[in-house]
């Protein structure tokens, strides 16, 4: 292994234990608040936290092989499964964070019909559609043997080893990548634009209110006038901010390695396989910010994960004083003996 492969390795392992850690404190408050569970999103940022831990423990272990050992770890079975898996939670996953933007959409451009028109019933329907374009193109895939080990991105994923289906398999990446990346960028861009659009318009007319409020109040303090207009920008940025993150994490994850597979069927242009691996990190790397962009940074989620450590840290101090004072007794019992 050179140098270049070495980083490359410890790259993917640092992805796949921050991205385990994380997915599984994202579950973990799921499971532990009754106020999660209850919101529509949830479920899809359960499904979303799903994948990501699929994709985590299946995906991720057999790239790093592949960048080790410079061939295909394991058998053409494992492969074709592993490569499947590939295929399809790549997609849910952009489905998902697709879905998460509609919901919000929903629920910030029409607020007061937002439970009629999200409720469990519609979420639980916009998964089964996630599921089933999620798992058609693997099926279609797999039954056309075109999913195997790629030395380009050492990982087994889509991949046509006979030049005479050439053009098929060009047309079918082709749709394949236009109905899952292009898809949900579309969506995601829409939705989110739409809602950035409303809170730019509720931020407007808090600063008119703001504006008229501190031109009546002739003998306030400077430094709360200044309080005031910093926090007039800070609200004006953090919708940009927020919605900036969204749509940016996912372009810059996934767009490389999309666009790497587009240009790879051109026979004209030569890619660098280093570049291929990397491009592959980077939609790992989606794996890794998605807790973190969709859950654990929101207060909800923040509240019930400081809760548990909580829990856990109070539960092992009550355990250990208890043991404390039982080898205290311990002591003290053969001297009144």
């Amino acid at each position: 292994m050179n140098i270049w492969e070495v980083i490359l390795a410890f790259v993917v392992v640092v992805l796949m234990l921050v991205a385990l850690l994380a997915n599984v404190l994202v579950l973990m408050c799921f499971l532990y608040s009754a106020d999660i569970r209850k919101q529509v999103p949830g479920l899809f940022i359960l499904n979303l936290t799903f994948c990501n831990l699929l994709m985590t423990v299946s995906n991720m272990p057999l790239t790093l092989a592949g960048i080790i050992y410079k061939s295909q770890p394991g058998g053409d079975q494992i492969c074709h499964i592993v490569g499947f898996l590939e295929t399809f939670l790549t997609t849910n996953s952009m489905l998902s964070m697709a879905a998460l933007s509609i919901d919000r959409w929903i629920a910030v451009v029409f607020p007061l019909s937002y439970h009629s028109k999200m409720r469990y019933r519609d979420a639980a329907l916009i998964l089964s559609y996630t599921w089933l374009h999620s798992v058609s193109f693997p099926i279609v895939a797999a039954s056309l043997s075109w999913v195997g080990f790629h030395h380009l991105y050492a990982s087994c994923t889509l991949y046509n080893k006979r030049p005479e289906e050439r053009t098929q398999f060009v047309i079918f990446t082709g749709v394949f990548h236009t109905l899952s990346f292009l898809l949900s960028l579309v969506v995601l861009c829409f939705t989110y634009l739409k809602v950035l659009k409303v809170a730019r318009f509720h931020c407007k007319r808090i600063d008119v209110i703001t504006m008229q409020t501190l031109v009546l109040l002739v003998d306030i303090h400077p430094s709360v006038r200044e309080r005031c207009l910093e926090e007039q920008k800070r609200r004006r940025q953090r919708a940009t901010k927020k919605i900036s993150t969204f749509i940016g994490t996912f372009i810059l994850c996934f767009a490389p390695y999309v666009i790497t597979r587009l240009v790879e069927l051109s026979s004209v242009v030569h890619i660098n396989s280093h570049w291929g691996i990397i491009s592959k990190c980077l939609a790992y790397s989606k794996v890794v910010s998605d807790p973190f962009v969709y859950s654990l940074l929101r207060h909800q989620y923040k509240k019930t994960w400081k809760d548990i450590i909580n829990k856990i840290l109070k539960r092992s101090s009550i355990n250990s004083s208890a043991l404390t004072n039982e080898s205290h007794n311990r002591n003290i019992l053969p001297l009144n003996e």
